[in-house]
């Protein structure tokens, strides 16, 4: 494992250089705007949203576009766009905060999610001026609603085996497009789509796509297991004509604008699903407060406030990971700014060099929010699949998650993937760190952790976590060399390796730079939560090592594999029950997630 002598870190290099607590950002330090953005977006869901749930999920006619134009007003579509297009230009973090603010707002997320990202940034990004004058401010204000035509019937995590077609009118005025989109979120009501096609059959192409353009026609609204008060239609063209000024970059470069919009739009879903997640907490604790069996709130019983723990950590631990991730691409995009680098590069160029990290907040995030909602209904009982209670909504609408932005088998395969492919282009040296690792297995084992430095044992633990990451995912690599890529079940098991480590990792850092600011007696909540996460990301990553290892090494090689993984998760005991008490105890006084 390096040591690095700069603190900034590339993509990626969490997993062979050490990070700096002082460093990383954590939501302690947001500024006082900062708060007072969240705050707007978090009343926005109190009295606008929350108390009409039912009507949006009954779509009533019109209600969407207006909450939409509503949330527009206050400038919560455009809190990161630029202000020469009607955008308040805040950095990448407050936007990131308003992603987790609105996060909680049922259908309502979706909607304004699909709008601010996948609805409205191709067009910032990738548009020509004349383009971005036109549509940006208009989506800004909410004036306009957005949309985007990616996925078909045939098509989904393969998006460039679309069949959608243009080709150019005999005039050269227009080109035709001819096909179907599906799963068209905002599709009912958007006024302007980005629509993928591939022009004259191979070229994968964007365009820009109003609605009322002659071929253009959508479907009926689908009826949905879950978030059934966003509108999700099909898209069907029949010689669309569309004006060749509203090709959207280059002719044969959609997959460009389709693939980097997907970087940020991970990361929003993170902190959307950190934001539902807190909100589901907020419920189950409501409930659990009130509920009385036995005489007494079901709050006071042991297995409840374990429940009720592991979501509260679980939510402050992806938290500090999203926050962390999101801070290094404002930092990111800053540098490439000052380098020369016009905003739209600056911001994609920023979005890519982290899309290893963004991959993992979209696993963790999406999985964060399952687990949530689960365990609210199951606190609630009976009650909870009633819905006549908020989180029986939660709960169908959370499902969703774990599919669109990339399955999350897709994100798990695209994280080792990503890594392997920087290691051979240079970007990201892992060989060298996991051949020495090699070797350290043949040394004398340390078991033991003699230094005193305040958390000096965790930093060890992280450390071990890195290494066996690197000892698995560099025999994989050597066993398979190119056909690595056909063994999914290996390369599942490193990335959640990976997720849990980076996980962890942003936990501790977050705790060690709050006890630099406030004593670390002051900090035993978020310590409890740290530790407890850390202790059953040790177990986590042990299992998932030695199924990898179990899959590909046999005799001595798998042996000594297998006493790698033990050595390096191995962990000093923990009163994990005891953490879980104290945590939910200051959730119970608290009366909800109060961090």
């Amino acid at each position: 494992m390096e040591t690095s002598q700069t603190t900034v870190l590339k993509g990626g290099e969490w997993l062979i250089k050490e990070s700096s607590p002082f460093e990383t950002f954590i939501p302690e330090e947001y500024t006082e705007e900062q708060q007072m953005v969240k705050d707007t977006c978090c009343d926005f869901l109190d009295n606008e949203i929350m108390p009409i749930a039912d009507r949006i999920d009954k779509m009533e006619q019109g209600l969407m576009p207006s909450l939409l134009t509503k949330a527009g007003e206050l400038g919560l579509l455009g809190v990161s766009l630029p202000e020469e297009f009607g955008g308040l230009g805040k950095d990448f973090v407050t936007s990131t905060l308003v992603s987790e603010a609105l996060g909680g707002g049922f259908s309502f997320s979706v909607a304004a999610s699909a709008h601010t990202g996948i609805g409205t940034l191709p067009i910032l990004y990738f548009g020509t001026e004349e383009q971005k004058q036109k549509y940006v401010p208009r989506l800004a204000s909410g004036e306009w609603k957005g949309s985007y035509g990616l996925t078909e019937p045939n098509s989904g995590s393969d998006a460039l085996g679309a069949k959608t077609t243009a080709r150019l009118s005999e005039d050269g005025k227009h080109y035709l497009l001819n096909g179907q989109k599906i799963w068209i979120t905002n599709g009912g009501f958007a006024d302007v789509y980005t629509v993928f096609a591939k022009v004259d059959g191979d070229k994968f192409t964007a365009f820009i796509i109003e609605r009322g353009f002659e071929g253009f026609t959508r479907g009926q609204e689908e009826h949905k297991m879950g978030i059934k008060g966003s509108s999700t239609v099909q898209l069907y063209f029949q010689d669309c004509k569309v004006p060749v000024a509203n090709v959207l970059g280059e002719i044969g470069k959609g997959h460009i604008i389709a693939f980097n919009i997907l970087n940020i739009g991970r990361l929003k879903l993170c902190a959307a699903t950190v934001g539902g997640a807190k909100r589901a907490l907020d419920m189950s604790l409501k409930y659990a407060i009130t509920r009385e069996q036995f005489k007494q709130p079901i709050s006071n019983f042991g297995a409840i406030k374990h429940k009720l723990a592991e979501v509260a950590l679980r939510a402050w631990a992806a938290e500090s990971a999203l926050y962390r991730v999101a801070k290094w691409i404002d930092n990111k995009e800053t540098e490439l700014v000052n380098n020369g680098k016009p905003f739209n590069e600056a911001v994609l160029g920023a979005a890519e060099e982290f899309a290893i990290e963004c991959a993992i907040l979209k696993v963790l995030g999406s999985e964060l929010l399952d687990f949530a909602v689960d365990e609210g209904v199951q606190i609630h009982g009976g009650n909870g699949y009633s819905d006549e209670y908020m989180i029986s909504r939660a709960y169908r609408d959370s499902r969703i998650n774990r599919i669109y932005e990339g399955t999350n088998e897709i994100n798990r395969l695209l994280i080792v993937d990503m890594m392997l492919k920087r290691s051979m282009k240079g970007r990201l040296n892992l060989m060298g760190p996991a051949m020495s690792i090699q070797k350290e297995l043949m040394s004398i084992p340390d078991f033991g952790v003699e230094d005193e430095e305040l958390f000096s044992k965790e930093l060890k633990a992280i450390a071990n976590f890195k290494k066996a990451i690197l000892m698995t995912a560099g025999a994989a690599v050597q066993k398979f060399m190119a056909k690595l890529e056909s063994e999914q079940e290996i390369i599942i098991n490193i990335s959640n390796m990976a997720i849990e480590t980076f996980t962890a990792e942003s936990a501790l850092m977050r705790v060690i730079k709050l006890a630099s600011i406030k004593g670390e007696a002051a900090i035993q909540y978020e310590t409890d939560m740290m530790r407890t996460y850390l202790t059953d990301a040790a177990d986590k990553i042990n299992k998932y090592g030695k199924d990898a290892v179990n899959a590909f090494a046999e005799g001595d090689e798998q042996k000594m594999m297998l006493l790698g993984i033990k050595r390096f998760t191995k962990t000093e005991p923990y009163n994990t029950k005891a953490a879980r008490r104290r945590i939910a105890e200051r959730l119970i006084s608290e009366g909800r997630y109060a961090l």
